[in-house]
Formats: structure tokens, C-alpha cells, sequence
């Protein structure tokens, strides 16, 4: 791969010889918004048929060599309509861009070209206006707001699954999401300290937490769907999401926006209204200096109430001891006697209750009988319902705020630029886990007599702030920068209890949490230039990356085991507190078990990476260029990667394009490190208390399961371009394929025979009945199409449609065998090592394909936004084959209508899921429904189970 690298880089170099071309003349000008007046920084302008062009300056104002006259000149900038002029000579221009969305803005990402704009890139980029969709559309927060506008993207809410209930997982092109990265403002996005263990789409991975990040705060949003890590590093084996942050001044956007679920199966499927949100933003910006240099602030706070989707609990809930138990507590008897082994007191009760036993006197004898069921009986006793023994099947509970801040002051008038941003947030997430019922050994019934529904709360707080400055040293653009970001996720565990504690275990826990931080110094440095063929575009810099990851224990009940009489548990001779049954109770929170001293660790590493990046238009119609990247980290070694890409320029509106490339992700310090002990249920909501284990840890090296290493990946792309200048419309069509080596899983449940083995005696010391590990355990393709049209029209003179139509179809699968171990293989493991489930999660429990088609039709005073949006089947996560049901496909639609109500106020009303659309019920007979608890599957996802959601928002526009 190597050798095939140097070749590909030294023909690149043989293309690139210097061609001068004279210039014909310089033309200068200024570029203005119609309405105010002000000029427009950082507009694109560019000679059409060419690639030749530049960007306004901070005061509008550019200069232009043309090679020939007449040129005809095309400006561009996001939020305006395109222009084109024609001019027969040097000269002067002045030109007035009125306010529209065009796609003709220059690219951030997927090249390092300063003059590429998206139509015009070899490989395919989506530009998001983001202030369109918060006016008009119904979502507010960003995972939801790309998951309903850019096909290739996929997040939706996840339930029943711990931290991940709090933070939504995001993926492109299918892939897991930590093949993404994300960057704000072309810096990279410090990820999560979250790692998904749980039932969800991603498990076992860690991706960036877009929700900490304000909506309000966002000018565009760039997605590259195309391999990008030998340009920008670990984690772009999927693409890339740039976030440009906005820049505006002298301006304030206020956004107050409430909704509710307005649905047939709201509050546990009675109906009517739950699940209410209320999002405030305000964004504002400062002029400094006199240069064009500004600051610009945004702030928002929000609220969202929890729902359920569980009609009914119908399995058992009482037993007939439960039966003795309520007739003790009416008589005021002190229930934790129940449990001594003088059953006098049990006898007497059961007496009371009517309970035949048969003459049974002892508990040996009393188990059996008092172990039947009485559910109907003592629900009709305690005037109860099966729905007062329900879950909380749908949404999380969320309170959270952020800031964020983006500044920039010119240092001079060769454009030396000072810049920086940053963000802080914070929110608390409420969940609940599986309710324990009082017939079972996990629950303390002396203090709970009819179970109770455990409850996660998580702290969320992540913080960011990026420094830099840029300019130009000899002709050479130069921008050296500082990154730093970090996250932390803390629980508490509430309305709860440690069973084996008996009467002394508290009902709130510290379980401690997790954090990660990262800072990346980067120095990039570029030329382009303009008289070398007909453009070429140097650059090369290099980056240092330290990270951290800390596990941090919390308080001891929320992870030990006790004895009867109150002991820690610490040797397998101690023998835990028992039920009236002789079941051991479970130790820790419920729900949560929290780390322990022993899984507490501070790991950190670096990386050095240096690249060199090289693109020339060879010819007006003929692009190519290529990237290398050599990334070095201090854990686990070295890799080098490389890209390819091509555009040829068939027409002056139609461009062929295709990319090459491979790609790494390395293994996150959260694979490498982390370690708990968690509650996970089988399929049929048993529950089990796992332990995950670093790879370094004995019981890893008895499984014969190495460390973890690299992801390696190739990929390539082919699609086309087209614009149809006279109808206003753009075509994109893009095929990829993409190959990944190594990846990384979260196994299955490795379980010890429980005869005293060494693995035994390590899953006691945890607390633990099985092991499951991070493994590099199998390879995997992808391949998809990407489809993009879009459609501007005017209509009069003040109206105007804008029409977006564009989908995603794609597949990926495993592909060879597991990479399992000879212990594994000689155990019969493979199975464990990579389980049915896993693969389901990998290939089909998120839509495969995906259509969405929007509609904006804008005049004055009024604004109507129409959104269709189709989501392709997605298959039930589960071990058992026979088990996984298919649930079709769906078609969701948004609907709002807006109206200005004076210059600087806006009303909009609408929905989303306008028709109450839900995915498929689970059929009873795929047995997944876990006696009633999941109507719809909580492990496999298109849009989510909320139903039809009710909106309302009041835009404050003050200039």
C-alpha cells in the first residue's frame, strides 16, 4: 500500500509543472447587500468556465486578474442570489447581491483550495443553511435538524439504554459514529466522553455530542460524504461535518419555540398531550474595530418533558409472599422481619391471608407455596393497576443551556486575522431503567411493597474554546491555531436502592462518571497559485493531538455488595444478603451500578501528524489532486494514509468527479480504557450484571483477546454535477464504496460455567455474572448512492419556491470471519465474540434508505415550509434469528406555516409528523415485545416513537 502511495504521489508531482499564464487585466470591485447597503466580507468571485476567483475582504471589496476578455464574473455568498456579470475590460464594478441561499459559496472542507466552491468540488459536499431550518422548521435541536434534512445523516433518540438516553448518537453514510468527525469552523470537535454499551445502533462507540452545540449559533453546515483522513485525521473514515459558526453584527435574532406531542398514543398510548418542549435562543453581534472584525454571542436554554410509549405491564408482579407481606404492613409489623429464619411471623400472615400451606412450617417448606403467583388478586387488593407497573418507554427528561461565541479582529490591512471561539454547556437528563417489581430478589420490598421504577439522572458539562491567528507570510497563507475541548458525564442514581443493604441502604447514589478532554495544536500553511496552469493550490502543516480520559468512582453503595449483617463483600467466601427465597440480593444502585475504586484510571496519549495536500486545475476542465497524511500516536503506533480525487469539467454546467482514498480511525481512549459494571437485560428483559474489561486486563489475555489497534479503511467515490442556469437547477448523483478492516465492537457476553474457573472468580471480584470486551472482531464494506437536486424559482416579483429533493440509499455488511481468538474458537465462542444482534446493529437497524424533499415557499409577509421525508425499513436487533422482525418503511411530514406580523417579528406554527406516524408494532409472535414493555422496538430505529408533534415559534429580528 505504501509503494502504491509513492507512485500515485509522484505522478501527481510529474502533472503539476508550472504553466504561466499571462493575465489580461485586473478588475476591481465592491460587493453590498441591496437592502442595507453593507458590504458583504467573504463573498466568492470567480470567472465562470474557470476555477480562477477570490473572496471579498472584510470591506466587500476584491481584485481580480482575468486572462482574457470578455469574462463573464459570477458572485456568490450563503444567504444571497447568485449574480453573474459580464465585463468586456479592466475596470471597476460595483455589484448588490439580494438576500437568497445559494451553493456557490466557498468550501471549508473537502479541499484546501480558497476559491472551491460546492458544485465545483471532486468530492461531494452538502451545504445546510441552518437559519432557514430554525425559522421554519420544527426541530431545534441539531442532531434532529440534520436528521431530517441531509439523507446520508442518521440520530434519533434513544430509550432504555443508560447515558445514551441523554446523548443521541449520529452517523453518516451508516457508518458508526465515531467514523465521523465533526469540526466547527474547519478546527476539530473534541468527542464525548460517553461510550455506548448498551441495546442502541452504535454500540460500543463514541461519537461527538452535536447537542451541546446551539442551533442559533450556526451560519451553514458543510457535510463532506467522502473519506477524508488523509486531509483531516482519525475519524473521517464516513465524511466530515463542518460547522461555521455565524458572523453577523449589529443584529438581534430571538427565537422563543414550544411544542408538545399532540398523539393517538400519547401518555402510555391513552392519548392526547405529553412530551412538552420550550427552546429560547438569542444570537448578537459586535462590531470591532474599524477593519470588519466582530464578535458575535449566542445563548439558549431548554426544557423537555419526558413521555412513555408502554401501555401496560402483562407479566407478574405479585407473589404470595407479597400476598404476606401486605398483611403484616396493615397490621403495622416491621416487614424486614419477615425475612428471619424464624417463620413464625410468615406462618401467622399467611394464616391471615387465607394461604393453604399444607401444614408447611419451615422455609424450605413455605418457598415453594409462597413463590406462586398472585398478581390479579393483589392487584385487586391493593387497588393497583398493571399500568402503575409500567416503564418509562420513549423520551428522557432534558434542562440544559449554552453558550457560544465567535470572534474575530483584523490585525492589519494585509489580512492578519486574531480569531477564536468558544463554547460552554451544560444540562441534566432524566431516565428511567426497567421497573423492579416486588416479586423479584432485586427489589427491597420493606421499603419499597410495590417496587419502583429506578430513575438516571446525568450532568452533562462540556466546554471548548478554540485560539488562532492567520495572515500571510511571503505570499503564503498561514494559520496556526489552539483547540481545546473537554466533556464530562456524571450520574446519580435516583429512587432506588441497594438491595443487599437491606434496611440501610440510602435511595439517592453518586455513581460517579466519566470525562474526556482533548487539545489539538494545529499549523497550516497554503499558496495558491493562479499562474500555474490554470491553478494550483499548495499546502501542507501539521498537527499535536494530547488526550485525556478519566473514570472517576462514585460513593460505595452505589457499587458494593453486602452481607446480611452489613459487610462489604470482598472475598467470594462472604456469602451476599439473601430473599425469603435464598436468592442473593444484587449489590449497587439499581439500574446503575456505579464505578468502583477499581475502575477508576486517568489514561491519556498524543499523536503527531504532519500532511502535505496538493491541487491543480491541470487545465479550465481538468482538476486533480492529491493528499498524504502521516499520523503517529504514542499507544499504539503509526499509519500512513493518502487521497486521490478528480473533476472533469464536461461543460460550463456539468462536472465528472471521483475520489480514492484509504483512511484510519484509531481505537479512542474510551475502547482502550473503559470499565464497569452495568446492568444489561437479555432479550427477554432478564436482567444481568456485566462486567466490561479492558484489553490489557487478565481476564482479556485468558480469552486470548489482544489489544486493540487501528481501523483501516479504502474507499471510492464517482458521481456527477450539474447545473441548469435557465431552469435554477443543481443535480448531484454520487456512488461510493467503502471497505473498513479492524473494526471495532463490543462483544457479547462471555459467561463462566461457574465451576470455580479463574474467569469465574474474576466476574465475582466485579460483581459480575459475564465479561464483554472491545475487539478488533470483524471487516465490513459499504457501498451506497447519494442523490441531490435542488430548485430555485422566483414567482412574481417578491415570492420565491425553493425546492430540495434528495436521498440516500446504501448497504453495509459484514464481509470474511470473525477474528477470534483460538481460546475463543476452541470454546465455541465466536459467536460471543461478534453476536447476531451486533451484526443487525451494524447492517440494518437504521434506515438504509432515506428521501427527503422539502419545500420553502417565501414571499413578504408570509413563509409555508413542506417537508416529506421518507424512512426505509430497519430490522429488530436481537440474538435470536427467528426473532428479527422487519419494520417497513414510513413517510413523515412537516408542515408550518409563517407570518411577519410586523418588520422585526415573525410567527410560525406547524408540525412535525404532521399525519401521527409511527413505525411498525412489534408482532407478538417475534417474542420482542418483553410482556408488554416495548410496543415499538427500542433497539432498532427510523424517526422515533413521539408521534405527532405541535409547534409554535416567535422570531424577534432586530437590526
Amino acid at each position: 500500500m505504501k509503494k502504491a502511495l509513492h507512485f500515485n504521489f509522484y505522478l501527481i508531482a510529474l502533472l503539476f509543472f508550472p504553466l504561466a499564464m499571462m493575465a489580461q487585466g485586473t478588475i476591481t470591485g465592491t460587493v453590498t447587500e441591496t437592502s442595507t447597503k453593507n458590504p458583504i466580507p467573504g463573498a466568492n468571485v470567480i470567472i465562470k468556465g474557470t476555477t480562477t476567483g477570490t473572496i471579498t475582504d472584510f470591506d466587500g471589496n476584491f481584485t481580480l486578474d482575468v486572462a482574457s476578455f470578455p469574462a463573464t464574473v459570477v458572485i456568490s455568498s450563503l444567504g444571497y442570489d447568485t449574480k453573474e456579470i459580464q465585463v468586456t475590460s479592466a475596470q471597476k464594478i460595483m455589484v448588490a447581491l439580494t438576500e437568497g441561499v445559494a451553493l456557490d459559496e466557498v468550501m471549508l472542507i473537502g479541499t484546501r483550495n480558497p476559491n472551491r466552491s460546492a458544485t465545483d468540488t471532486a468530492v461531494p459536499v452538502d451545504v445546510i443553511d441552518v437559519s432557514e431550518l430554525v425559522t421554519a422548521g420544527p426541530q431545534v435541536n441539531l442532531n434532529q435538524i440534520l436528521n431530517y434534512v441531509a439523507p446520508s445523516f442518521t440520530s434519533n433518540t434513544q430509550t432504555i439504554s443508560d447515558g445514551t438516553d441523554h446523548v443521541d448518537p449520529a452517523s453518516l453514510r451508516g457508518l458508526g459514529p465515531d467514523q465521523v468527525l465533526v469540526l466547527i469552523n474547519g478546527k476539530r470537535r473534541h468527542n464525548s466522553s460517553l461510550i455506548n454499551v448498551n441495546g442502541t445502533f452504535g454500540r460500543g462507540s463514541v461519537g461527538t455530542d452535536l447537542n451541546a452545540i446551539p442551533a442559533a449559533s450556526i451560519q451553514r453546515i458543510e457535510v463532506l460524504r467522502d473519506g477524508a483522513a488523509a486531509q483531516y485525521g482519525s475519524d473521517a473514515i464516513a465524511g466530515v461535518i463542518n460547522i461555521v459558526l455565524k458572523q453577523s453584527t449589529n443584529e438581534l435574532n430571538l427565537n422563543v419555540t414550544t411544542g408538545a406531542n399532540f398523539t393517538k398514543n400519547a401518555n402510555d398510548q391513552t392519548g392526547g398531550v405529553d412530551g412538552e418542549t420550550t427552546n429560547v435562543s438569542a444570537n448578537y453581534g459586535l462590531d470591532l474595530g474599524d477593519k470588519g472584525g466582530f464578535i458575535n454571542f449566542t445563548g439558549d436554554f431548554d426544557v423537555r418533558q419526558d413521555y412513555s410509549r408502554m401501555k401496560e405491564w402483562e407479566g407478574t408482579v405479585f407473589n404470595l409472599y407479597n400476598t404476606v407481606e401486605r398483611f403484616a404492613n396493615n397490621d403495622g409489623y416491621d416487614l424486614s422481619k419477615l425475612l428471619d429464619d424464624d417463620v413464625n411471623d410468615v406462618i401467622q400472615y399467611a394464616n391471615q391471608a387465607g394461604i393453604v400451606l399444607n401444614g408447611a412450617s419451615t422455609k424450605a417448606d413455605l418457598q415453594p407455596i409462597l413463590s406462586a403467583d398472585n398478581t390479579a388478586a393483589e392487584l385487586a387488593a391493593r387497588g393497583l393497576t398493571r399500568s402503575d407497573f409500567n416503564m418509562r418507554v420513549g423520551q428522557s427528561a432534558l434542562r440544559g443551556g449554552r453558550f457560544f461565541a465567535n470572534f474575530s479582529l483584523p490585525l492589519d490591512d494585509n489580512g492578519t486575522e486574531l480569531y477564536s471561539f468558544a463554547g460552554l454547556s451544560s444540562r441534566t437528563g432524566n431516565s428511567a431503567g426497567f421497573y423492579r417489581l416486588p416479586n423479584q430478589s432485586r427489589t427491597y420490598t420493606p421499603a419499597y411493597i410495590n417496587g419502583f421504577l429506578p430513575e438516571i439522572n446525568s450532568t452533562i458539562t462540556d466546554k471548548s474554546i478554540a485560539v488562532g491567528i492567520r495572515g500571510k507570510i511571503n505570499d503564503w497563507d498561514v494559520d496556526f491555531s489552539n483547540t481545546y475541548g473537554k466533556n464530562s458525564f456524571l450520574y446519580t442514581i435516583g429512587n432506588t436502592y441497594n438491595a443487599s443493604m437491606q434496611k440501610a441502604s440510602p435511595t439517592f447514589f453518586d455513581a460517579g462518571g466519566f470525562s474526556f478532554a482533548q487539545n489539538t495544536t494545529n499549523l497550516d500553511v497554503s499558496k495558491f497559485y493562479d499562474d500555474i496552469m490554470s491553478g494550483l493550490n499548495v499546502a501542507f502543516g501539521a498537527e499535536y493531538r494530547l488526550e485525556n480520559y478519566e473514570i472517576v468512582a462514585g460513593e460505595q453503595p452505589s457499587y458494593a455488595q453486602y452481607t446480611a449483617d452489613g459487610q462489604v463483600i470482598t472475598l467470594a467466601s462472604q456469602v451476599p444478603a439473601k430473599d425469603f427465597f435464598g436468592a442473593s440480593r444484587p449489590g449497587g444502585s439499581q439500574v446503575f451500578p456505579g464505578f468502583s475504586p477499581a475502575n477508576e484510571l486517568s489514561r491519556g496519549r498524543s499523536s503527531v501528524a504532519g500532511y502535505f495536500d496538493i491541487e491543480a486545475d491541470i487545465t479550465d476542465s481538468f482538476l486533480l489532486s492529491g493528499a498524504l497524511r502521516y499520523e503517529d500516536y504514542s499507544d499504539f503506533g503509526s499509519t500512513l494514509n493518502g487521497k486521490i480525487a478528480t473533476r472533469l469539467k464536461v461543460s460550463d454546467n456539468t462536472n465528472i468527479r471521483a475520489a480514492f482514498n484509504t483512511g484510519f480511525r484509531a481505537p479512542s481512549l474510551h475502547q482502550l480504557n473503559f470499565n464497569s459494571t452495568s446492568t444489561i437485560f437479555d432479550n427477554q428483559g432478564n436482567p444481568q450484571e456485566v462486567g466490561t474489561f479492558s484489553n490489557d486486563s487478565k481476564a482479556a489475555k485468558l480469552l486470548g483477546i489482544p489489544q486493540l489497534k487501528q481501523e483501516t479503511s479504502r474507499s471510492v467515490s464517482l458521481g456527477f454535477t450539474s447545473k441548469l442556469p435557465d431552469a435554477h437547477l443543481t443535480f448531484t448523483v454520487d456512488g461510493y464504496w467503502i471497505g473498513i478492516d479492524n473494526r471495532v465492537v463490543y462483544t457479547g457476553q462471555f459467561k463462566g460455567p461457574g465451576t470455580g474457573t479463574e474467569l469465574d472468580k474474576l466476574l465475582s471480584q466485579a460483581n459480575a455474572s459475564a465479561a464483554s470486551f472491545f475487539a478488533n472482531a470483524i471487516d465490513t464494506e459499504s457501498r451506497g448512492l447519494d442523490i441531490v437536486i435542488s430548485h430555485d424559482a422566483r414567482i412574481g416579483t417578491a415570492a420565491k419556491l425553493k425546492s430540495d429533493l434528495s436521498g440516500t440509499f446504501s448497504k453495509t455488511k459484514q464481509v470474511g470471519g470473525i477474528h477470534a481468538s483460538q481460546v475463543l474458537i476452541n470454546a465455541n465462542q465466536v459467536g460471543t465474540y461478534f453476536p447476531e444482534d451486533s451484526r443487525i446493529y451494524l447492517e440494518k437497524a437504521v434506515p438504509r434508505a432515506k428521501i427527503n424533499l422539502t419545500n420553502n415557499y417565501t414571499t413578504n409577509k408570509f413563509n409555508i415550509f413542506l417537508r416529506n421525508v421518507w424512512f426505509g425499513e430497519v430490522t429488530e436487533a436481537t440474538t435470536v434469528v427467528a426473532n428479527q422482525q422487519v419494520f417497513g418503511s414510513k413517510l413523515v411530514t412537516d408542515l408550518s406555516f409563517g407570518y411577519q406580523i410586523a418588520e422585526s417579528t415573525t410567527i410560525t406554527i406547524g408540525a412535525n409528523n404532521l399525519f401521527d406516524i409511527y413505525p411498525d408494532r412489534a408482532d407478538p409472535q417475534y417474542g420482542n415485545r418483553s410482556d408488554g414493555r416495548f410496543d415499538w422496538s427500542r433497539r432498532s430505529q427510523q424517526f422515533g416513537i413521539g408521534g405527532r408533534f405541535l409547534f409554535a415559534r416567535l422570531t424577534f429580528d432586530l437590526k
